[in-house]
């Protein structure tokens, strides 16, 4: 396997695919140790985006199938931060076990100087209202 300076598996192969999960997952825990409160204040939201497990796992499957996507993720704090709603929340998808817990979904952009744009999904708890991370991958770019 060939690694990038960070780490981050190159290749397309299931031993790749397998690293770049493990190295969300690690990445996710150091994120939480850095951040004891677990969560950023988002300002388009004007709200806390908190992180969860659902967040680790659902992003680990998600954004460990393409190099770019598993690269944007070591830039956490600044998506959860800077990430702007791309129109109204949508309903979660009835087929998904992961989105029954939330009344809302909304489907949020940041665009990454040198990099691109990163798609933020953030999912709202029924009752609560609370907004959680669901997930982070990286929009097709140019670069």
């Amino acid at each position: 396997m060939n690694f990038d300076k960070r780490g981050i598996a190159l290749g397309n192969t299931p031993e790749d695919l397998k690293s770049r999960k493990k190295f969300i997952t690690d990445f996710y825990v150091q994120w939480i140790i850095s951040n004891p409160t677990k969560h950023i204040y988002n300002k388009s939201l004007k709200n806390f985006i908190e992180v969860k497990f659902l967040s680790m796992q659902e992003t680990a499957s998600k954004a460990a199938i393409r190099y770019n996507s598993t690269l944007a993720v070591t830039f956490l704090t600044e998506i959860l931060e800077n990430a702007t709603a791309t129109g109204l929340p949508q309903t979660p998808k009835k087929d998904n076990q992961k989105q029954k817990r939330f009344s809302k979904i909304h489907i949020m952009e940041y665009e990454k100087k040198d990099f691109g744009k990163i798609k933020l999904t953030v999912g709202e708890l029924r009752g609560s209202r609370q907004k959680i991370q669901y997930c982070i991958t990286a929009i097709e770019n140019d670069y």
